[in-house]
């Protein structure tokens, strides 16, 4: 046999190593933007959540004839969200709400929602 065909095989001795340690590492770099991802969305969807509640509760109480930016107000600061702004349509109530939500890492970014909410059909 000859020398080139014995030193072959023993130079790639350890490349599945290398290769199994880049496919690991892209996994976990995969795996850190998928958490940061989720930790926007789950941000995004309690604001949102926050706005759906203050918007309806402003609109119960315009129904029942009180303020409903007023209701709309104190039901955010129940839920810990500050809100933004808050106009009223004859019995259509607009809000919109900011939370300061943390990341998966540690780092705060303001989620916003919005939401409407009144009566169903045409508005006299």
């Amino acid at each position: 046999m000859s020398s080139v065909g014995k030193q072959g095989p023993r130079g790639q001795r350890g490349s599945a190593t290398v290769y199994a340690l880049v496919f690991i590492g892209l996994l976990t770099t995969l795996a850190l933007v998928a958490l940061a991802i989720a930790g926007l969305f789950v941000g995004h969807r309690k604001a949102a959540a926050a706005a759906d509640v203050a918007a309806l509760a402003g609109a119960a109480a315009l129904q029942h004839g009180r303020p409903g930016c007023e209701a709309a107000g104190r039901i955010s600061a129940a839920n810990r969200v500050q809100l933004v702004s808050c106009e009223t349509y004859g019995a259509v109530v607009d809000v919109e709400v900011a939370l300061d939500a943390q990341s998966a890492f540690g780092a705060t970014f303001v989620a916003t929602g919005e939401a409407r909410a009144g009566p169903v059909g045409p508005v006299p």
